[in-house]
């Protein structure tokens, strides 16, 4: 009698990571052969994913099968011998036609016991589990590049790093290597290396060697990979994913270098068509500031430009290989000088074009941050502004508190008068309507309603409005605290944050920033420089804010206001600074545009009611 194949497999693949190795399978079904008292006629091993049919050393069973070499196939599971319809539909067709036995340590399968059915079952729940892994993996890997992580192994320069806690991979730092790849590039910017010299450097002189895994690493780097390094706009903080499908996402991972050296590499490369991200840089101040000249909006432009070595022409690199004007080739000039501006000017779209010239990104920006520097506080300041808040809140507390009593009073008064009138109007005495007619109780009926509903509204947000306006006027002076540093430091999204936060109707006319501060930065400056403000000369004609409301640019002083007074003055500066700014939310909420709400001050556009 023919014995049975014994089939192992087992997958590298996440699938089958909690799965029984080869050996405790192998071992494990021999003993089961002895107990079942059958006879072992081959020992069959794989190291394959069953997800997609073609696995060769189940295909070469399943033919010895149909030639009767034996008598079926002992296996620790059904999802041992297929994960895919394919594959299982051979086992259960050579069951029903070849009379072959499948048996597992759980259970046997065989065409006189009548549990095929089973079979059905469990080979569908083995690719459901397929399919699932797949949808997850899927969305987890959309996860990670949405987030800003590159999936996959870690480029050279960094390691891959799962948070103990969280869980999450991200991408870190080669305590070893970062630093050395880093040293290579510096060496390709100065334009006085050549690749290969710059690989025979790391490798011997410094000893580079690649990271170690558990099948290669451990050797110098080729020259490709050295090349593909070079390429690749990973390393100034964008990745592409997949490979060649145009999508550009921005990476969290520490950049190595900036985008400029990358592209200056590129032209001692030789390669001006490498893969880059296409996305469009984001502006700070783009989509805020209009002309003060013709009204048309203000945008952003970028300059990429070398100046020559040798004829001293400067002109866009980018699309050149050599200078224009006495064809030198880019990659063979000894130290050429790059330039890279940001400009701001009007769009001049339509005619007549406007006449307005361009402001550098640099210029703007000290404008910016002088306008700030009339706003920005001390940590003292602060701190004595919000806790005189805290007894300005105390005080509205309790006087909110014996408004309420009144109102509660009212409100029950209200609702009492209700239902006597409800009682007048149905009593035999009014059957006739003569003590109180149908008009009568219409209106009389109308007006408690309504004063029933205005009781209501103001009992229910009371205390959530003082609790707001003491929130809001502490953000405030939370913002006043770090705006320069956060100005300063920040990136393109928190500076236009920061600028649409305190102003609004920003006007740039002659080179000159005119910013229309919101109410209760405008309090907050008058607070603070409470000597007459020097305006500037030049005003936009058409701008809408009323004279004495703009914050002119003055020069950045070296101290934080507030902190060249004297305790006493600057105690007093922070506590009328808190009280006109907390009378002014009150006021907003009495008036019904409170509710607006400042989304923690960081989000653009949130005090767009509060303008001068």
């Amino acid at each position: 009698m023919p014995g049975y194949f014994i089939y192992c497999r087992k997958s590298s693949e996440a699938e089958d990571r909690q799965v029984l190795s080869i050996e405790s399978q192998t071992r494990e079904l021999e003993l089961l052969a002895v107990k079942l008292n059958v006879t072992v006629a081959d020992i069959l091993i794989e190291s394959k994913s069953a997800k997609d049919p073609g696995r060769p050393v189940f295909n070469q069973m399943m033919q010895r099968l149909y030639r009767g070499e034996a008598a079926g196939i002992i296996c620790w599971k059904l999802d041992r011998l297929a994960r895919n319809p394919v594959d299982g539909g051979s086992i259960i067709w050579a069951i029903k036609q070849h009379g072959i036995k499948v048996m597992t340590p759980a259970q046997s399968y065989a065409r006189e016991d009548d549990n095929i059915i089973l079979m059905y079952i469990e080979f569908g729940m083995a690719q459901k589990y397929v399919d699932d892994l797949s949808k997850n993996v899927k969305r987890g890997i959309k996860t990670k590049i949405e987030n800003g992580w590159y999936p996959g192994f870690a480029p050279a320069g960094y390691l891959n790093h799962t948070d103990k806690v969280t869980g999450g991979n991200t991408l870190v730092r080669d305590p070893e290597r970062f630093l050395l790849v880093r040293r290579m590039w510096d060496l390709m910017l100065t334009g006085l290396y050549t690749p290969p010299r710059i690989l025979e450097i790391a490798s011997n002189e410094w000893g580079l060697r690649t990271r170690t895994t558990r099948k290669k690493g451990g050797s110098p780097l080729c020259r490709s990979a050295l090349y593909k390094i070079f390429n690749r706009p990973f390393y100034y903080g964008w990745f592409e994913y997949p490979k060649g499908s145009g999508q550009w996402y921005q990476g969290k991972h520490e950049p190595m270098i900036t985008e400029a050296e990358y592209d200056r590499v590129q032209t001692f490369l030789g390669r001006h068509g490498n893969p880059r991200a296409q996305s469009q840089r984001e502006f700070a101040f783009t989509g805020l500031i209009r002309c003060g000249d013709c009204g048309r909006a203000v945008t952003a432009e970028e300059k990429h430009q070398l100046i020559c070595v040798k004829c001293h022409f400067k002109f866009a690199y980018r699309r050149h290989k050599a200078c224009p004007q006495c064809k030198s080739p880019i990659e063979k000039m000894a130290s050429p000088l790059f330039l890279h501006y940001t400009y701001y000017h009007c769009s001049k779209s339509g005619r007549p074009l406007c006449s307005q010239k361009y402001l550098s990104e640099r210029e703007l920006e000290k404008q910016i941050n002088e306008a700030l520097a009339r706003i920005c506080i001390s940590q003292q300041f602060k701190e004595w502004a919000i806790k005189y808040l805290h007894e300005l809140h105390g005080q509205e507390s309790m006087t909110q508190t014996a408004i309420n009593e009144a109102q509660q009073k009212a409100y029950q008064e209200c609702v009492r008068e209700i239902d006597n009138l409800v009682k007048l109007k149905t009593s035999p005495a009014n059957a006739d309507g003569s003590q109180l007619s149908d008009e009568e109780y219409r209106q009389r009926r109308g007006m408690l309603l309504k004063a029933k509903v205005t009781l209501e509204e103001s009992l229910r947000n009371a205390g959530q409005r003082i609790e707001q306006q003491l929130r809001l006027s502490e953000q405030i002076f939370e913002f006043a605290c770090t705006v320069q540093e956060r100005f300063t430091k920040g990136d393109p999204k928190t500076k236009k944050e920061i600028l649409t936060t305190m102003s609004s109707n920003l006007i740039l006319k002659d080179k000159k920033l005119l910013i229309e501060a919101r109410k209760p930065f405008f309090i907050l400056g008058n607070v603070l420089a409470p000597e007459k403000p020097v305006f500037s000369p030049i005003e936009p004609e058409k701008t809408k804010a009323a004279y004495g409301q703009m914050i002119p640019s003055l020069l950045l002083r070296p101290l934080v206001r507030g902190q060249g007074d004297d305790v006493r003055t600057s105690m007093r500066k922070a506590e009328r600074a808190a009280a006109l700014i907390y009378a002014h939310f009150k006021r907003e909420f009495v008036s019904g545009r409170g509710g607006v709400g400042m989304g923690g001050l960081s989000h653009a556009g949130s005090m767009d009611d509060w303008k001068y």
